[in-house]
């Protein structure tokens, strides 16, 4: 099993941490993992992206072209990175952020909307969870039970609280992904 993940959008919307919650659930899972973030100078408002690898294997590179699995968050992302999906891969966005939809025929293409999804939670914060919850429905790469400890690596000790409000949103995300296309 390997699977090459792009989550991309805005600074602010949660990309970067999403990616490195899915990379310690992976390694809680015992799989081989990278996080390669990337992101620009204005930080909050600019676009910002990461590269995770899950494999069972030990990871040649880093530096991936072709993705088995987009998570889109924004129009420019849309545009940069659909063309970027595997033929049968998975594309996962948020049609809130979003001006032209897929039009790819040949890739599974799944809509959350993350922001209803976060205002049912009561807490806006957690949009890139309700978005990992999507995620994880249409390609369970790592068990919830996994991802719940790898919430507990990337939330400081003195906001464990929240990590059931984290929990919650995921739940969110699972139940209410659309499924638009299947390849």
């Amino acid at each position: 099993m390997k699977e090459e993940i792009i989550i991309a959008g805005f600074g602010g919307q949660g990309v970067l941490s999403m990616g490195k919650i899915l990379a310690y659930s992976g390694i809680m899972q015992d799989l081989e993992v990278t996080w390669m973030p990337s992101y620009g100078p204005e930080m909050r408002g600019g676009t910002a992206n990461v590269c995770v690898i899950l494999s069972d294997k030990k990871i040649g590179s880093p530096i991936v072209t072709k993705y088995d699995t987009a998570v889109i968050l924004n129009q420019q992302s849309l545009d940069k990175f659909e063309k970027t999906v595997k033929p049968g891969g998975w594309l996962i966005y948020d049609p809130s952020g979003i001006t032209r939809h897929p039009e790819r025929k040949d890739i599974n293409i799944c809509s959350i909307n993350a922001i209803e999804g976060a205002a049912r939670t009561g807490n806006s914060k957690v949009y890139n969870m309700v978005v990992l919850g999507a995620l994880l429905k249409v390609n369970p790469l790592v068990t919830l039970e996994n991802v719940e400890k790898g919430l507990g690596k990337c939330i400081p000790a003195r906001y464990s609280s929240l990590i059931p409000l984290n929990k919650a949103a995921i739940e969110d995300g699972m139940e209410h992904a659309e499924i638009i296309n299947r390849a």
